[in-house]
């Protein structure tokens, strides 16, 4: 977990953990980010894509359309919120695997801005911007 969390900071410095850092105050296999700017099921896609198995929540949130009760009952912003990630080692998980997620979430946060830029009005009624290529 303290390798994970070093190596996103490195790599996404506006990455927020959400939970208590202080050890074993958390569980040790899990880390709650939240990556502004983007929308948790593009960050799933094009993780997946990479073949970088996350979840933007718990099993009991699976298929909800909107952010985390948990996450808002935090005081996190609903914005911020939609760009949650869930990432669950286990004792099958490897120093590979965490790596390989390090190495591929700063390409696939911009990826995820992208998208989310392209799809979002800057202003009511203002016209959407033409799409990137790379998204």
């Amino acid at each position: 977990r303290a390798r994970l969390l070093a190596g996103v900071r490195a790599g996404v410095p506006d990455a927020a953990l959400r939970g208590d850092e202080r050890p074993g105050a958390s569980l040790p296999g899990t880390a709650m980010l939240t990556l502004p700017g983007c929308d948790g099921d593009a960050l799933l896609y094009l993780l997946d894509a990479r073949d970088v198995a996350v979840s933007t929540g718990s099993a009991c949130s699976a298929g909800a359309l909107r952010p985390s009760h948990v996450l808002a009952a935090m005081g996190v912003p609903d914005d911020d919120a939609r760009g949650a990630l869930r990432v669950s080692l286990g004792r099958t998980s490897t120093t590979e695997d965490v790596d390989r997620l390090v190495a591929v979430l700063p390409e696939v946060v911009a990826a995820a801005r992208r998208a989310r830029a392209a799809t979002r009005p800057t202003a009511p009624g203002a016209p959407r911007p033409a799409a990137t290529a790379g998204v």
